[in-house]
């Protein structure tokens, strides 16, 4: 494991898949016909149990243009700037069951933030950062 550091704020704009986690592979297939994958963009997908407990997962792009995430009619969040704890699996398509084995691993971590967002990065179409953010 390792520990890095946003330095700032991103702003989101994403899809809610309609079941977790049957629904990921559909909501970021609708993400991406909204915004084509671009190397100058960070891709997310983004999950925390809400009501109930339920698991709810989004699909989720960076805001690079102001405004963009109502002309796509899509809702934002932010992800905080901090330190995150954080496992970097690579070709993860192999073995898409290690993104869950990761969070798994990173959720017995002390002191996550109780508000934080299990947080997978999409650094490549192969690689992906799995991360939560720390207490400050």
């Amino acid at each position: 494991m390792e520990t890095i550091t946003l330095d700032n704020d991103i702003k989101v704009f994403y899809i809610t898949a309609k079941s977790f986690p049957d629904g990921i592979m559909d909501a970021h297939k609708k993400l991406h016909a909204l915004v084509p994958f671009s190397t100058d963009r960070k891709y997310f997908g983004i999950s925390r149990p809400e009501k109930n407990g339920v698991i709810v997962y989004k699909a989720a792009a960076e805001e690079i243009n102001q405004g963009e995430a109502e002309k796509l009619n899509c809702e934002t969040l932010v992800l905080k700037k901090g330190k995150y704890i954080c496992l970097t699996i690579t070709d993860y398509m192999k073995d898409i069951q290690s993104i869950d084995r990761s969070f798994k691993k990173l959720l017995s971590y002390p002191d996550l933030d109780p508000k934080g967002y299990c947080v997978e990065w999409y650094l490549t179409d192969k690689d992906v950062k799995c991360m939560i953010r720390l207490k400050e």
